[in-house]
């Protein structure tokens, strides 16, 4: 009895003296690695409030505080990047991608290469005469090399700034790194592959960024204004589109151009008209519009925005349901001034949803615009503004694709013109490609007086031109519609620069929206 007691009062003592406690792994790590048995000393205990001061001294200065500030509680202190990565090489490697991130427009000491450099250099030495000195540098290392993963793996897949931020008219959900996803890549037991896996793939970044090299290596002026444009729009290819068809519609604001893709295939490309820039002093009129209501003090804005959709419909010979902003400041003028232009322009007025038989003897003058009681739609036919096609998808801007009964706007250079929707050159294309199959695409044909493909139909084709042309039974056009293949997607974007057969297609920047991003983004630049 006496001998068992004994035995348990020491294995108490020898317990209470540390000699059972395990060892931490980042000893171990470090000890074998540098075949240095001092580093087999590391208390947690001694390190854990060395930690925990050095992380509220860096802090403020941390891209993601509270991401890492969680990490690091939730797995007491432990410093386990150092523990996984530093001899396998996994901190070389990120030091090495950050040390190249001028490659893709970054200043590496955005992610404070020089302090990691230096932190890693005097562990290297491993020249401490006590653990006391290790604590500090192990603290301090843990903690940059977390931000700086942090930053560089967010920077490089996402984007420096969320667009939405900085940008009125962006309406894309893009998406960003939050707090799961950088928990996430703390959590990596493979630092090297979530390095990989961050890097922008697509073809049209990577040959921007040898474009960046080439004009860098031609120029040899960082400041150079093809330079600044490049690198804008790399940020703008990093951020994170929730695109998830394989044909998408993308229409370049600047450009004044649309594009059809099929993965890496291009089954269209067409001009097209996009909405007119803001007035230079928008600001500021704005602000006196906010203060006055007196619709002579609005401002004009009808950019066409940035967004993200999938087609669902086609109207042919369209109504457009004529907006209250250009009723009150382009309709309400005309209609003062000239009695018959509704009619003549086949706008049909409604007051309360009640059509006005006779629109030519309303009194005008008598309405204020900014209260006017009315609505307006333009029926189908040739003089309707939509002209012929609508193509419809979900946004909330009522903005869509359409034809236009103005050509005109085709040869202009800059064709910023519309109120917002944006104007196909070749509509009948566009259609022919969007629905589902050859007989649906005679239909449509038919619906706006051409001729079907099958001739097998010509007769149904006379029918329809007959009903239209019989002066006993006054014949009203109406739209008609058709439904789209699946998953095809429309991307409105806005891009000022972009690589093509080996030379950097430069336009100019209609908007004004490449000094907002510069703003944004220039220090880490």
């Amino acid at each position: 009895m006496k001998k068992t007691l004994l035995l348990i009062l020491s294995c108490l003592f020898l317990n209470s003296c540390g000699w059972f406690k395990e060892k931490p792994q980042i000893a171990t790590v470090l000890a074998k690695h540098f075949e240095n048995k001092l580093y087999y000393k590391f208390d947690t205990a001694f390190y854990n409030p060395i930690f925990s001061k050095k992380m509220n001294e860096l802090s403020s200065s941390l891209s993601n505080p509270k991401t890492t500030k969680a990490f690091y509680a939730a797995h007491e202190n432990n410093p386990l990047l150092i523990t996984r990565f530093y001899t396998n090489g996994g901190l070389d490697t990120l030091k090495n991608y950050i040390e190249r991130s001028t490659a893709d427009g970054f200043n590496p000491e955005v992610f404070k290469i020089k302090d990691l450099t230096a932190l890693l250099t005097t562990l290297n030495e491993n020249k401490f005469k006590s653990i006391e000195e290790v604590y500090p540098l192990i603290a301090e290392l843990e903690i940059k090399t977390a931000d700086a993963f942090l930053k560089y793996a967010s920077f490089i897949k996402y984007g420096i700034v969320n667009p939405r931020k900085i940008y009125n008219r962006y309406y894309i959900n893009v998406h960003r790194p939050d707090s799961l996803r950088m928990d996430s890549l703390l959590n990596t037991t493979d630092i090297i592959s979530s390095l990989k896996n961050a890097q922008p793939k697509s073809k049209g970044y990577l040959d921007l960024k040898a474009m960046l090299a080439f004009y860098r290596d031609s120029i040899k002026n960082e400041n150079d204004p093809a330079i600044r444009t490049i690198k804008l729009n790399m940020e703008r290819l990093r951020w994170q589109l929730p695109v998830k068809t394989d044909e998408v519609v993308a229409v370049n604001i600047p450009d004044f151009s649309l594009t059809w893709f099929n993965k890496q295939d291009t089954l269209a490309h067409m001009k097209v008209c996009v909405g007119g820039k803001r007035e230079a002093t928008y600001t500021e009129k704005m602000k006196l519009f906010l203060k006055s209501g007196n619709l002579d003090d609005k401002p004009k804005n009808h950019e066409t925005p940035q967004l993200v959709s999938v087609f669902n419909s086609i109207q042919v010979n369209p109504i457009w349901n004529i907006p209250v902003s250009i009723a009150q400041s382009e309709i309400y003028w005309m209609a003062r001034k000239d009695p018959y232009y509704l009619s003549n322009s086949n706008i049909k007025v409604y007051y309360k949803g009640k059509q006005v038989l006779d629109p030519d003897t309303i009194q005008w003058n008598k309405y204020a615009r900014e209260k006017l009681p009315f609505t307006f739609k333009q029926g189908s036919g040739e003089g309707n503004a939509l002209g012929k096609f609508k193509f419809i998808f979900d946004n909330s801007s009522s903005i869509y694709l359409h034809d236009t009964n103005n050509k005109y706007g085709f040869k202009l250079t800059n064709r910023a013109i519309s109120h917002g929707c944006v104007r196909i050159e070749e509509p009948l294309k566009f259609a022919q490609l969007m629905v589902k199959d050859k007989n649906q695409y005679d239909e449509l044909r038919m619906e706006v007086n051409l001729p079907p493909i099958d001739t097998n139909r010509n007769k149904r084709y006379r029918k329809i031109l007959a009903k239209k042309a019989d002066t006993l039974n006054t014949f009203q056009l109406k739209p008609s519609w058709f439904s789209t293949r699946k998953n095809v997607a429309v991307v409105i974007g806005y891009y000022t620069a972009w690589a093509e057969k080996g030379k950097v297609q430069f336009r100019p920047d209609v908007y004004e929206y490449d000094g907002i991003l510069w703003e944004a983004i220039k220090k880490f630049m």
